[in-house]
C-alpha cells in the first residue's frame, strides 16, 4: 500500500483574529492572507514532507516523538501529495507544542511489521533516547497465509500473537530468515524501544472505507491482537480504529466519508488525514495516564463573537462582496457588514466571516471554514456564497479556481507558485462540503447566488449570472440545503434604477459595492430569507 499527502501553503495575517495558528485544524500547514507565496514557505513545506534523518530534529535535551507506520501515516518518502493522498502524521505538529517536543515522521508507505523491522526500525532506534516517545501503527500491509514470505516486498508474516515461527530461505542470496507472528513483531518493537529508554504507544489502524451488511464500518482484523500485546507488555494502547469508525457510523454523513479518501478505500485525502490526526489527539487527551498527552497544545474551544445567549447565529461565508476589511478607506462595502440592520437583534445575531479574494476552495484551504465549523452550534444558520473568484486559474497566479460545475471528479494538480500538490474538486463539491459540515453540526445551510455585477445587456436589464447560480442551486439541492437566488433579487432592484443610480451602487469597479449597494444586497438577502417560510429564520428578519 502506498500513499502521499496533498499540501498547499497559505499564511494568515497577524491582524486577523480568525486562526491563531496553534491548535487549529488546517488542511495545509502554512496560511496566507495575500495569497502571495514566499520561497521560505516553500522550503518549510518541503521540510515537513521530506522523511527526516532519525534524530535530526531533536532540539537539545527535549524529547522527540517518533512515528512508525505505513502510508496511512506517511505516504512514501517524499510525502508530497503527488497522488492526492496524505498520511495523518503530516498534520500532527498542528496539535503539539513543538517548542517542548519535536516530531519525526518515520512511517513509510507499503511497510508491514516485518518489512519495517528488517529495513527501517533500527536506524530509528539508534536515534531514540530516554524520555522519547514512539507511536507504532502497522498492520495494513501484513500478509497472511504464506503470501510474500519469500517474494514481493517480503511482507508476509504469521497471524496471531503466539511465539511460533517459520523459517524460509530468501531467493538470490540464500539468506535464512525466521518469520514471526504479528504479535511477536510488536513485542520486539516494544522491547527494543524500552531498551533505549523510549516510551512505546500502540495504536490500532486507521479505518478503511469498508462497510458491512449492517451498514457499519468493518472493524480492523488486527485490533484485538494489538490490544492483547499492549496489555501483556503494559504498553499504552489507543483504539484509533474504533474512534474513527464511531465518527463514520454515528457522526458523519456517508457522503463525507467518501471524500475522506483519495483514489481508494485505504488512503486518506488531505481532509481524511486531518480527521485522523485530530481523532488521535482527541483520544490522547482522554488519556492523562499517557505522558505524551502533556505535550499537546491546550484545547481551544471556539465561540462566535456574535453569540448572545441562546439566540441562533447567522454565519456568513463568502468573498469581498460579503465583507471588505478596509471599507472606511476604500469606500467599498460588503453586504454582510450591514446585515445586522436587516435582522431582528432580539431573535438572531450576525457573524460575518466573508473574506476578500477568496474562492470556495481557498476559504477552505486557509482554515477559515474550520473556524466557522468550530463555532457553529445546533440551530444556527450558515449563508454560503461564492463564485466571484472561483473561475480563475487553478494552479497559476493566485491559484484559487476550481473545476467548473458540480461533479464529484477530482484531480491532483501541482501549484506553480509553490511546486506543491493539491487535490482539486468542482465548485459544487466545495459548496456541498460546506453544507454537509454545517448540517453535521446541527446548523441549517443556506446557499446564495452571487451578487450581481454592474453590466447591462442589450435589453437594458442587468445581466444575470447563469453558470454559478445554477451550480450553486444544484449543489444546495444535492446536499439537502436551502437556496436563495440573491443574484436575481438584487439585480431586479438594479433594473428599476437608471444608469446613474445604478452606478452609485458600486465603488471603483462593477463588482464591489458602495455602502448603498451593500444595503441593497443585504436587503435582497433578507428578502430571500423571508421567502423560506418553513424556516424560523424567515421570521427573524425586520
Amino acid at each position: 500500500m502506498k500513499a502521499e499527502p496533498d499540501l498547499k501553503v497559505r499564511v494568515l495575517p497577524p491582524e486577523t483574529p480568525v486562526p491563531d495558528g496553534k491548535g487549529r485544524k488546517v488542511y495545509f500547514p502554512v496560511q496566507s492572507d495575500s495569497l502571495d507565496i514566499s520561497p521560505a514557505l516553500d522550503s518549510l513545506n518541503r521540510r515537513m514532507t521530506e522523511r527526516p534523518v532519525p534524530g535530526s530534529r531533536r532540539d537539545g535535551d527535549k524529547p522527540v516523538l517518533f512515528l512508525i507506520g505505513d502510508s496511512t501515516m506517511r505516504t512514501e518518502i517524499d510525502g508530497n501529495g503527488f497522488n492526492g493522498q496524505w498520511g495523518w502524521g503530516y498534520y500532527l505538529p498542528n496539535y503539539f507544542d513543538c517548542d517542548r517536543i519535536s516530531i519525526e515522521n518515520h512511517a513509510l508507505g507499503g511497510e508491514s511489521t516485518r518489512s519495517y523491522y528488517k529495513s527501517w526500525l533500527f536506524p530509528v532506534l539508534r536515534a531514540v533516547r530516554p524520555g522519547d516517545w514512539v507511536i507504532i501503527q502497522l498492520g495494513h500491509n501484513d500478509r497472511y497465509g504464506g503470501a510474500e514470505f519469500t517474494d514481493g516486498r517480503f511482507r508476509g508474516i504469521l497471524p496471531g500473537t503466539g511465539k511460533e515461527y517459520s523459517e524460509v530461505i530468501l531467493p538470490g542470496n540464500g539468506t535464512r530468515e525466521r518469520i514471526l507472528t504479528y504479535g511477536e513483531y510488536l513485542r520486539i518493537y516494544i522491547d527494543e524501544i524500552r531498551l533505549r529508554g523510549g516510551n512505546p504507544v500502540l495504536l490500532s489502524l486507521t479505518a478503511r472505507k469498508n462497510f458491512g451488511e449492517d451498514g457499519k464500518t468493518v472493524p480492523d482484523r488486527n485490533t484485538e491482537a494489538i490490544r492483547k500485546i499492549a496489555e501483556e507488555k503494559d504498553v499504552p494502547f489507543i483504539d484509533f480504529n474504533a474512534a474513527i469508525r464511531h465518527k463514520y457510523d454515528n457522526v458523519f454523513d456517508r457522503r463525507k466519508v467518501e471524500y475522506l479518501y483519495f483514489s481508494d478505500g485505504i488512503h486518506s485525502s488531505s481532509f481524511g488525514a486531518v480527521i485522523n490526526a485530530e481523532t488521535f489527539v482527541e483520544e490522547l487527551r482522554r488519556r492523562p495516564d499517557i505522558g505524551l498527552s502533556r505535550y499537546l497544545l491546550p484545547e481551544t474551544v471556539r465561540e462566535s463573537a456574535a453569540r448572545d445567549g441562546d439566540k441562533p447565529v447567522l454565519f456568513i461565508v463568502g468573498d469581498s462582496t460579503g465583507k471588505i476589511d478596509n471599507s472606511q478607506q476604500s469606500g467599498q462595502w460588503g453586504w454582510g457588514q450591514v446585515m445586522e440592520d436587516y435582522v431582528n437583534p432580539r431573535k438572531i445575531t450576525v457573524d460575518n466571516h466573508a473574506k476578500a479574494g477568496r474562492s470556495a476552495r481557498t476559504f477552505l484551504d486557509e482554515g477559515r471554514w474550520n473556524v466557522v465549523y468550530d463555532e457553529i452550534r445546533p440551530g444556527d444558520y450558515v449563508i454560503i456564497q461564492f463564485g466571484h473568484n472561483d473561475g480563475g486559474p487553478i494552479n497559476r497566479g493566485k491559484a484559487r479556481g476550481e473545476f467548473k460545475g458540480n461533479s464529484d471528479d477530482k484531480e491532483v494538480m501541482t501549484m506553480e507558485p509553490t511546486g506543491l500538490n493539491e487535490g482539486i474538486y468542482s465548485f459544487g463539491w466545495y459548496i456541498r462540503k460546506f453544507c454537509l459540515d454545517a448540517m453535521e453540526k446541527g446548523a441549517i445551510p443556506i446557499v446564495m447566488s452571487i451578487t450581481p455585477r454592474n453590466f447591462r445587456g442589450e435589453d437594458g436589464r442587468i445581466v444575470r449570472e447563469k453558470n454559478y447560480t445554477e451550480w450553486a442551486r444544484e449543489a444546495a439541492e444535492q446536499a439537502g440545503a436551502y437556496f436563495v437566488d440573491l443574484n436575481e433579487i438584487s439585480a431586479a432592484m438594479l433594473d428599476r434604477m437608471d444608469g446613474e443610480e445604478a452606478d452609485a451602487q458600486f465603488c471603483k469597479d462593477p463588482v464591489h459595492s458602495s455602502l448603498a449597494g451593500a444595503h441593497r444586497n443585504a436587503a435582497s438577502a433578507a428578502r430571500g430569507l423571508r421567502s423560506l417560510k418553513s424556516l424560523p429564520v424567515s421570521r427573524m428578519m425586520k
